[in-house]
């Protein structure tokens, strides 16, 4: 799941988003990054084990343009639509879980 050369990373599913190859000089993405990376792999774990397959939904860690780390969700809409049932009944009935 977490190494490189997975085949997960080269399904179908566009990961790439709209800010792709946004590069400012200076501003260190790794570091926010790996802070992104860990958090992704925690969740994809928890997908896993929730029953989903990560060609179908998964967590893909990124940076913003300050170098930030962002975990995004990347998925097709029925298992989107299957995640949310899922959280929806975790938050007992759906009342929308206040955080």
């Amino acid at each position: 799941m977490a190494g490189s050369g997975e085949d997960w990373m080269g399904d179908a599913l566009d990961i790439a988003g709209a800010d792709c190859g946004l590069w400012v000089p200076g501003v260190d993405y790794v570091a926010g990054w790996r802070g992104a990376r860990e958090t992704a792999d925690r969740l994809n774990r928890a997908l896993l084990g929730a029953g989903f397959e990560l060609s179908q939904m998964r967590a893909v860690a990124s940076t913003d343009e300050r170098g930030l780390g962002v975990v995004r969700m990347a998925g097709w809409p029925d298992a989107a639509e299957r995640l949310a049932v899922l959280l929806e009944a975790v938050t007992s009935g759906g009342d929308g879980g206040a955080a």
